[in-house]
């Protein structure tokens, strides 16, 4: 990255109509578009207009079943799903979100590849390890593992899955007609490893692709997800609502990637910020009344509890938050900013929820083109953050309009690209081609 002007890296987290509970509501899609490859294809083809790096679709194996009735059933597989987007796209990231406690190391490995030989090289991976304990039901009769659990398991599988993108030396398939030798056995190197949660010997049934590892990025900001990113990851998203708390964030995680033998520029701290853009902050301010007369405050206390670690059902909407419960309940990132929230004051959990819409402890923004920019650019020059995962509340119109509105401004102040750098997302983020490393058993 040495001499490498700095941009933003932008990268669009795309989740059905919108990221707000109500988007599908409001969008002039058909609801049922979300279920179509076209959709996708769609925004993905916007995001590229605007040079936006990446576009990320998140994923869970696991729902919890109050939330069908209130918001559309689209969980498609992202990894499939990107497969179709690649076909019909040049140059954008396409980022999946694969859990690492209820998947295994060599299937996800051949996916994720695949995709980034189909792309061309744009293939990215977010990190999980699955926060929903529905997840656990789907997969045998053991009960959803508890985080320490969660996180080693997922250090030793992202482990696995680099010795599987490494088997194959760059030169190791000459595909010669003439000698008759498709791969040369000598620069194959079969992980064989034996560890406490896997055991993988073989390598993948092709060679390493484009970006030797596509991209990495890792979701969350509790401890373990700091320290399993410092580790590996490429890019992080997290949910930062001050600017100077994340520029802490920001240097802590860099510091912690150096402690672990790694260059810290070569890791992205992307912070969330939903949004709602409008010609007037007038105008903006009615989509979102809009938005939240269109919500079910039903859905929004039992998914408050949810993400708080909670069993809705064991719990009065009405009454003081339990407080009591809360030592017992999963310390995720969601969940410590909700606790926060609630200790500010005496309130129910139905209060509360009425005060959440956007993503617990992150950035939501309503207002004009012009102010998000100013927001962004701020951040940016606080060194607050490498750039941003852009959240739009409803799809497609708020995409297009950050493309044609927001993008400009930045690209005037020059902290945003005017055309991609190179054909691979890790180009695009500046990022070099993991050499690689051959720590298999051969």
């Amino acid at each position: 990255m040495s001499g490498q002007r700095r941009y933003l890296d932008l990268n669009v987290y795309l989740r059905n109509s919108g990221y707000h509970e109500s988007a599908w509501r409001v969008s002039p899609l058909d609801p049922a578009a979300v279920l179509t490859p076209a959709h996708y294809v769609g925004l993905a083809r916007t995001a590229e207009r605007g040079v936006l790096d990446s576009i990320f679709l998140p994923d869970s194996p696991g729902v919890a079943e109050f939330r069908s009735e209130y918001l559309p059933g689209a969980g498609l597989d992202p990894v499939q799903l990107l497969g179709a987007v690649a076909m019909a796209t040049e140059r954008i990231g396409l980022i999946a979100t694969v859990s690492t406690t209820y998947s295994h190391p060599w299937d996800v490995a051949r996916r994720l590849a695949t995709l980034d030989h189909l792309s061309g090289g744009r293939a990215g991976w977010n990190i999980v390890t699955t926060v929903e304990p529905a997840a656990a039901g789907n997969f045998g009769d053991r009960p959803h593992p508890p985080t320490p659990e969660r996180y080693a398991r997922a250090d030793e599988f992202v482990e696995v899955v680099l010795k599987l993108w490494d088997a194959w030396e760059d030169d190791a398939a000459p595909m010669s007609k003439q000698t008759g030798v498709w791969a040369d056995p000598a620069k194959l190197h079969p992980p064989r490893h034996q560890g406490t949660h896997f055991h993988v010997s073989g390598y993948l049934p092709f060679p390493r692709s484009p970006q030797g590892h596509p991209f990495l990025t890792q979701a969350g900001s509790s401890p373990a997800g700091v320290a399993l990113a410092a580790k590996y990851a490429d890019a992080v998203f997290t949910p930062q609502s001050d600017p100077a708390d994340s520029r802490a964030f920001r240097q802590s995680l860099r510091a912690q990637a150096a402690a672990a033998g790694r260059d810290p520029d070569h890791i992205k701290v992307l912070p969330g910020l939903s949004y709602l853009l409008a010609g007037t902050d007038a105008e903006a301010q009615a989509l979102r009344l809009r938005l939240e007369q269109a919500a079910s405050g039903e859905f929004r206390w039992r998914n408050l509890a949810n993400l708080a670690g909670l069993d809705y059902r064991r719990l009065d909407p009405d009454a003081p938050f339990p407080a009591a419960l809360l030592d017992s309940a999963p310390k995720t990132s969601f969940g410590a900013s909700i606790y926060r929230m609630a200790a500010e004051r005496p309130q129910s959990l139905r209060e509360v929820a009425q005060r959440l819409s956007a993503l617990p402890g992150g950035l939501d923004f309503t207002g004009t083109p012009q102010a998000m920019a100013d927001l962004i650019t701020t951040w940016w020059q606080a060194g607050a953050a490498d750039g941003f995962t852009i959240m739009p509340n409803v799809l497609p119109d708020q995409l297009e309009l950050f493309v044609e509105h927001v993008v400009p401004i930045l690209q005037r102040r020059g902290i945003a690209r005017t055309e991609y750098r190179g054909r691979t997302l890790r180009d695009h983020v500046g990022l070099p081609r993991p050499a690689a490393s051959h720590a298999g058993g051969k």
